[in-house]
């Protein structure tokens, strides 16, 4: 019996051996051939980027920032996005000319400022009396909103994509009252998009200028008024220390921007670098929606606290019917004039008369019942 463990060990001795020298020369043949394995570097694509902001410019500018950084980390370094703001080059108006023209890759504006080039622009930033941002995206997104967008920019060679909403914006800052019609006569403002031509019809002097230029021309009496965004913005501006009136809006209530992307370009990138840039696009957009609403919360308590004479007011009732009087009849007119307007008008209209129905029976009846 003894011998016969001793035998059993053995045995087992020998197999171990066996199985390690196999190991062993298993490895060595493994380590022989040895080859050299060439490392493959992906060349990193690089697109320049062009928005109407300063430099630093908060929110607007952010939301350019998040998008890009987005790109860089989703496509593993693959694609990068460098960004100059208007102080660079010094066209805060011509962003849509110099992608168009593929002078940058991509820029970052509002639609609303291209209405001298297109009018039908107009519709993808926002309309007086038009939709709020949640009804607006819904449009964008499923009530044919992207494919009219489409239709309008393939003819400028670029492809417009939501940039971010304000939310409703304010009215503006006045440095006097408005208490009848004839208060807005001969009265100089800053305001753009179609707004600004339903108030020349009222006897306002328009002007648009870019955001550097706004408080000094308020300062210094070069305009009487401006409407820029709302207390996410307008805080760091300082209009609420040279105007006293903060009027609740009318003009924008749902501001979108606009992502643009040369046609060519977005065409000619591989297809998982567009989904990518399009995920980013959209993500920014929404994420500049919810930190606007946030900063403006926060903003209008820091104005309130810090300057209670900022005295907040609401159009008399003669004012808004007229703004609306004449807003209608310049939607109707210039609809008669232009086939694609008119597709669009009637596209939002239609939605609207639609959503608007849920809006007021959800949002609308909680806020009246609940403030």
């Amino acid at each position: 019996m003894k011998q016969m463990k001793h035998f059993m060990k053995l045995l087992s001795g020998l197999v171990v051996l066996v199985a390690f020298l196999g190991l062993t020369a298993c490895g060595e043949q493994q380590q022989a051939p040895k080859a050299e394995v060439k490392k493959v570097e992906k060349k990193t694509i690089v697109w320049k980027l062009a928005m109407t902001w300063p430099t630093n410019f908060p929110i607007f500018g952010d939301a350019v920032n998040n998008m890009a950084a987005m790109v860089k980390a989703m496509s593993n370094g693959e694609m990068e996005i460098r960004i100059d703001s208007k102080n660079k080059h010094k066209a805060p108006f011509g962003v849509l000319d110099m992608v168009k023209a593929g002078q940058y890759d991509m820029g970052h504006s509002a639609s609303y400022y291209w209405k001298g080039k297109d009018i039908n622009t107009l519709f993808f930033t926002t309309m007086p009396f038009g939709m709020i941002a949640p009804e607006q995206y819904a449009w964008f997104y499923y009530g044919g909103g992207m494919e009219l967008m489409k239709n309008v920019y393939d003819k400028h060679g670029v492809y417009s994509f939501p940039g971010g909403n304000t939310g409703n914006q304010m009215g503006g800052w006045f440095q006097k009252e408005i208490t009848s019609l004839d208060d807005l006569k001969g009265l100089k403002m800053r305001i753009p998009g179609f707004a600004g031509e339903v108030l020349s019809k009222l006897g306002v002097v328009v002007t648009n200028m870019p955001a550097g230029e706004l408080y000094t021309a308020l300062d210094r009496g070069t305009i009487d008024a401006l409407e820029w965004v709302g207390p996410s913005l307008d805080l760091n501006m300082g209009f609420h220390k040279i105007a006293p009136y903060y009027y609740t809006g009318w003009h924008e209530p749902a501001t979108e921007l606009q992502f643009m992307v040369n046609q060519a370009k977005f065409d000619g990138l591989p297809k998982h670098l567009q989904e990518i840039l399009t995920i980013a696009m959209q993500y920014a957009a929404y994420d500049m929606y919810t930190r606007s609403y946030h900063d403006s919360a926060i903003n209008w308590a820091k104005i309130q606290e810090e300057y209670p004479d900022v005295k907040i007011r609401t159009f008399p009732a003669e004012v808004i019917a007229a703004m609306k009087t004449e807003n209608q009849k310049l939607l109707e007119e210039t609809a008669a004039k232009d086939a694609t307007f008119s597709e669009i008008y009637e596209s939002q209209k239609a939605y609207m008369t639609k959503v608007r129905k849920w809006t007021e029976i959800s949002d609308y009846a909680y806020l009246k019942d609940n403030l």
